[in-house]
């Protein structure tokens, strides 16, 4: 069974760059899309960044793009997603999120870690 465990976050001031990390376990990882979603309070979960099984060019939301990086390490099983410019509108709950590369929708899902900025 495909788990993913999200590590970083927690309170940042607003321009500040944390890194979130997201470590797989229980599959081939080089055969999965990776992404991170977020959920702030009282909205609906929204992608944030996506990124094929092949690697390529990554997708962003219009709202992170230009701020947000993800990357993937297929030896380390893992996948990041560093922040650059955080506003307080970027205040949410940060899930990482798998699917074999087949499959339409993200299957697997991180507990989330919690991102909060502070003006």
């Amino acid at each position: 069974q495909v788990q993913l465990v999200e590590s970083g976050g927690g309170l940042v001031q607003a321009g500040g760059s944390p890194r979130l990390s997201c470590v797989f376990s229980g599959g081939t990882f080089s055969i999965y899309d990776m992404g991170w979603f977020r959920q702030a309070p009282g909205k609906e979960r929204e992608s944030v960044a996506t990124i094929r099984w092949s690697g390529g060019t990554p997708s962003y939301s219009d709202s992170v793009k230009g701020r947000f990086t993800i990357s993937r390490d297929n030896a380390n099983n893992a996948v990041s997603l560093q922040m650059n410019s955080l506003r307080p509108e970027d205040t949410a709950i940060y899930y990482c999120a798998a699917r074999i590369f087949t499959r339409s929708s993200y299957d697997y899902w991180g507990q989330g870690t919690q991102v909060t900025v502070s003006s």
